[in-house]
């Protein structure tokens, strides 16, 4: 379980349709990740943040959006992670044209890279680990093929009214150098407790990933997503079961949004 919240904080689903909105230049937002159980209380023990700026890319504009997920000074003695995501989308497709990860975690250290070929519709990726020697692999993308990063700010395009409350939906999302699957259903809307910031309206989604479509919700990997019910769309909690207690990733702090903030419950 040791990069499970963070990794699948920063490597969110997404619904097909793009939205300008969703890559914003001068947002930030900042997470907590905790652990829970029966008798223990929260505790804090890593952060997240995802930001998005303006670039050029061969002379285009591009956005490029940073994910960074580490673990807080105290607990670093006991197991250091830091977890960094660099991408460069185009500002008029809003498809990916690069992505980068640097990955450490305790011993473990892990890095990628993929190119992005839309007109071929293939994406060409390198990845190396301390474990592994350094490895290249084309893989055949279809149109709903993302990166982890971009999944995750196209889950904020979602129009809710469209989707079927216990209907499973698919997804593919490239992965370090394979494409897994990744499976969501809505479960409603609810209001959402969120540790020192009240509570939010939000659209509740549960999910599951997957290296092929043959698993179900009953397999145990299920976790729960909590997205603010407004035009924002950002994702406020994010809850992952493990065998024993649970590990929670919930806001902490944004700023820059495009819209204001009409979900919260006053």
């Amino acid at each position: 379980m040791k990069q499970i919240v963070i990794t699948a904080l920063i490597s969110l689903f997404a619904t097909l349709s793009l939205s300008a909105q969703v890559y914003h230049p001068g947002e930030q937002l900042d997470y907590r990740v905790a652990y829970k159980a029966k008798l223990v209380p929260n505790t804090e023990m890593a952060t997240v943040t995802v930001q998005t700026t303006l670039d050029t890319l061969d002379g285009k504009s591009v956005y490029r959006v940073m994910g960074l997920g580490k673990i807080m000074p105290e607990y670093r003695w006991f197991y250091n992670l830091e977890d960094r995501y660099d991408i460069l989308v185009d500002t008029l497709s809003k498809r990916t044209q690069r992505f980068e990860s640097n990955i450490r975690e305790g011993d473990y250290t892990f890095r990628s890279h993929y190119r992005y070929d839309w007109d071929s519709l293939k994406v060409h990726t390198w990845a190396q680990s301390r474990q592994r020697t350094l490895r290249t692999k084309t893989l055949e993308l279809t149109e709903r093929s993302m990166d982890p990063v971009s999944l995750y700010f196209n889950l904020r395009s979602i129009d809710a009214s469209t989707l079927k409350e216990g209907k499973e939906y698919n997804l593919e999302m490239v992965l370090e150098d394979t494409i897994k699957v990744l499976k969501y259903r809505l479960l409603g809307r609810e209001e959402c407790r969120v540790p020192q910031k009240g509570k939010f309206r939000t659209i509740k989604l549960a999910c599951t990933l997957g290296t092929s479509e043959g698993f179900s919700f009953t397999d145990g990997s299920e976790f729960f997503i909590w997205i603010t019910d407004d035009k924002n769309k950002f994702p406020v909690m994010l809850e992952s079961p493990i065998i024993v207690g649970s590990i929670r990733a919930y806001i902490s702090d944004f700023k820059g949004l495009k819209y204001p903030l009409d979900c919260k419950v006053k």
